[in-house]
Protein backbone atom coordinates (compact mmCIF):
# COMPACT_ATOMS: atom_id res chain seq x y z
CA UNK A 1 0.00 0.00 0.00
CA UNK A 2 1.42 3.43 -0.74
CA UNK A 3 2.19 6.26 1.69
CA UNK A 4 -0.15 9.20 1.67
CA UNK A 5 0.38 12.66 1.94
CA UNK A 6 0.80 14.41 5.52
CA UNK A 7 -1.61 17.31 5.38
CA UNK A 8 -0.64 20.46 7.32
CA UNK A 9 -2.69 23.72 7.48
CA UNK A 10 -0.44 27.14 7.66
CA UNK A 11 -2.21 30.75 8.31
CA UNK A 12 0.17 33.54 6.73
CA UNK A 13 -0.38 36.91 8.41
CA UNK A 14 2.25 38.73 5.65
CA UNK A 15 3.01 42.03 5.21
CA UNK A 16 4.99 42.63 2.23
CA UNK A 17 6.46 45.88 2.21
CA UNK A 18 8.70 45.36 -0.66
CA UNK A 19 6.13 44.53 -3.08
CA UNK A 20 3.24 46.51 -1.05
CA UNK A 21 1.23 43.41 -0.76
CA UNK A 22 -0.57 42.30 2.24
CA UNK A 23 -3.04 39.28 2.75
CA UNK A 24 -3.80 36.73 5.03
CA UNK A 25 -2.91 33.31 3.62
CA UNK A 26 -4.92 30.15 4.60
CA UNK A 27 -2.88 27.48 3.33
CA UNK A 28 -3.18 23.33 2.74
CA UNK A 29 0.07 21.86 2.42
CA UNK A 30 0.43 17.71 1.34
CA UNK A 31 3.82 17.03 2.09
CA UNK A 32 4.31 14.02 -0.08
CA UNK A 33 6.03 11.16 1.81
CA UNK A 34 9.40 11.19 0.17
CA UNK A 35 9.24 15.06 0.99
CA UNK A 36 11.80 16.30 3.86
CA UNK A 37 10.88 18.54 6.65
CA UNK A 38 12.96 20.99 5.27
CA UNK A 39 12.06 21.14 1.59
CA UNK A 40 8.59 21.02 2.94
CA UNK A 41 9.28 24.71 5.12
CA UNK A 42 11.27 26.24 2.07
CA UNK A 43 8.26 25.69 -0.21
CA UNK A 44 6.12 27.36 2.35
CA UNK A 45 9.09 30.37 2.54
CA UNK A 46 9.06 30.17 -1.13
CA UNK A 47 5.28 30.68 -1.52
CA UNK A 48 5.17 33.71 0.98
CA UNK A 49 8.30 35.68 -0.95
CA UNK A 50 6.10 35.46 -3.93
CA UNK A 51 2.29 35.44 -2.88
CA UNK A 52 -0.05 36.55 -5.13
CA UNK A 53 -3.70 35.62 -5.46
CA UNK A 54 -2.93 33.66 -7.97
CA UNK A 55 0.04 31.90 -6.57
CA UNK A 56 -0.44 28.17 -6.19
CA UNK A 57 1.00 24.67 -5.41
CA UNK A 58 1.86 22.53 -7.73
CA UNK A 59 2.02 18.91 -7.71
CA UNK A 60 5.87 19.31 -7.64
CA UNK A 61 7.50 16.48 -6.44
CA UNK A 62 4.77 13.25 -8.15
CA UNK A 63 4.55 15.47 -11.72
CA UNK A 64 7.39 16.46 -13.60
CA UNK A 65 4.65 18.60 -15.72
CA UNK A 66 4.27 21.12 -13.16
CA UNK A 67 5.94 23.32 -10.61
CA UNK A 68 6.86 22.91 -7.24
CA UNK A 69 4.73 26.76 -6.76
CA UNK A 70 3.71 28.31 -9.78
CA UNK A 71 1.52 31.46 -10.86
CA UNK A 72 -1.09 30.65 -13.61
CA UNK A 73 -2.82 33.63 -14.91
CA UNK A 74 -6.50 33.67 -16.05
CA UNK A 75 -5.41 33.27 -19.74
CA UNK A 76 -3.66 29.93 -17.91
CA UNK A 77 -0.08 31.12 -19.12
CA UNK A 78 2.25 30.43 -16.41
CA UNK A 79 3.54 34.07 -15.06
CA UNK A 80 6.21 32.21 -12.97
CA UNK A 81 7.51 28.89 -12.07
CA UNK A 82 8.99 28.58 -8.34
CA UNK A 83 11.53 25.12 -8.41
CA UNK A 84 12.80 24.18 -5.20
CA UNK A 85 16.82 21.92 -4.82
CA UNK A 86 19.74 21.78 -7.22
CA UNK A 87 18.53 20.82 -10.31
CA UNK A 88 19.25 19.60 -13.99
CA UNK A 89 19.75 21.62 -16.34
CA UNK A 90 17.02 20.00 -18.90
CA UNK A 91 14.10 20.61 -16.08
CA UNK A 92 15.01 24.57 -15.91
CA UNK A 93 15.01 24.44 -19.74
CA UNK A 94 11.51 22.75 -19.64
CA UNK A 95 10.42 25.74 -17.16
CA UNK A 96 12.06 28.47 -18.63
CA UNK A 97 10.19 27.69 -21.81
CA UNK A 98 7.17 27.24 -20.40
CA UNK A 99 6.73 30.55 -18.37
CA UNK A 100 7.38 34.35 -18.06
CA UNK A 101 9.79 33.80 -15.12
CA UNK A 102 11.75 30.86 -12.76
CA UNK A 103 12.70 31.03 -9.91
CA UNK A 104 14.91 28.62 -7.88
CA UNK A 105 15.25 28.28 -4.30
CA UNK A 106 18.64 25.74 -3.27
CA UNK A 107 18.99 24.90 0.52
CA UNK A 108 21.09 21.52 1.75
CA UNK A 109 24.66 20.86 2.07
CA UNK A 110 25.96 20.32 -1.78
CA UNK A 111 24.23 23.43 -3.04
CA UNK A 112 28.33 24.96 -3.72
CA UNK A 113 28.51 21.62 -5.02
CA UNK A 114 26.11 21.52 -6.96
CA UNK A 115 26.28 25.19 -8.55
CA UNK A 116 30.11 25.08 -8.97
CA UNK A 117 29.26 22.17 -11.62
CA UNK A 118 25.60 23.82 -13.18
CA UNK A 119 26.50 27.69 -13.17
CA UNK A 120 28.05 28.05 -16.49
CA UNK A 121 25.12 26.20 -17.84
CA UNK A 122 22.59 27.96 -15.90
CA UNK A 123 23.77 31.00 -16.81
CA UNK A 124 22.43 30.94 -20.25
CA UNK A 125 18.69 31.09 -19.19
CA UNK A 126 17.53 34.85 -19.07
CA UNK A 127 14.66 34.09 -17.30
CA UNK A 128 15.82 32.33 -14.67
CA UNK A 129 17.42 33.50 -11.00
CA UNK A 130 18.52 31.24 -8.20
CA UNK A 131 18.34 32.10 -4.53
CA UNK A 132 20.18 29.67 -1.63
CA UNK A 133 18.69 29.32 1.80
CA UNK A 134 21.33 28.64 4.58
CA UNK A 135 21.78 24.95 6.40
CA UNK A 136 21.23 27.08 9.62
CA UNK A 137 17.80 28.19 8.39
CA UNK A 138 16.26 25.00 6.82
CA UNK A 139 17.18 23.67 10.05
CA UNK A 140 15.72 26.14 12.03
CA UNK A 141 12.58 26.23 9.43
CA UNK A 142 12.07 22.31 10.15
CA UNK A 143 11.55 22.80 13.92
CA UNK A 144 8.78 25.20 13.37
CA UNK A 145 6.48 22.53 11.26
CA UNK A 146 3.24 21.17 12.97
CA UNK A 147 -0.35 20.09 11.58
CA UNK A 148 -1.38 23.54 12.28
CA UNK A 149 0.80 26.47 12.11
CA UNK A 150 -0.14 30.18 12.06
CA UNK A 151 2.88 32.44 10.96
CA UNK A 152 3.42 36.35 11.30
CA UNK A 153 5.54 37.40 8.42
CA UNK A 154 7.09 40.73 7.80
CA UNK A 155 9.16 42.07 4.82
CA UNK A 156 11.06 44.73 4.14
CA UNK A 157 13.96 45.55 2.37
CA UNK A 158 14.70 41.73 1.23
CA UNK A 159 14.78 40.54 4.71
CA UNK A 160 11.83 37.94 5.63
CA UNK A 161 10.90 38.02 10.17
CA UNK A 162 8.75 35.10 10.63
CA UNK A 163 7.36 34.64 14.14
CA UNK A 164 5.38 31.63 15.38
CA UNK A 165 4.34 31.88 18.77
CA UNK A 166 7.48 33.49 20.77
CA UNK A 167 9.81 32.16 18.20
CA UNK A 168 10.97 34.69 15.83
CA UNK A 169 13.33 33.72 12.56
CA UNK A 170 15.44 36.00 10.05
CA UNK A 171 15.01 34.46 6.53
CA UNK A 172 17.33 35.86 4.24
CA UNK A 173 18.76 34.31 0.93
CA UNK A 174 21.51 34.44 -1.13
CA UNK A 175 21.79 35.32 -4.69
CA UNK A 176 23.33 33.31 -6.84
CA UNK A 177 21.93 34.07 -10.26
Amino acid sequence: MALKATINKATIHLSDMDRNYYDTINLTIAQHPSETDSRMMVRLIAFILNANENLQFGKGVSDEDEAAIWQVNYSEEIELWIELGQLDEKRIKKACNRSQQVKLYCYGSSVDTWWKQSESKLRQFDKLSIEQFSEETTEALAQLISRTMEFQCSIQDGQLWLTAGDESLLIETTKLL
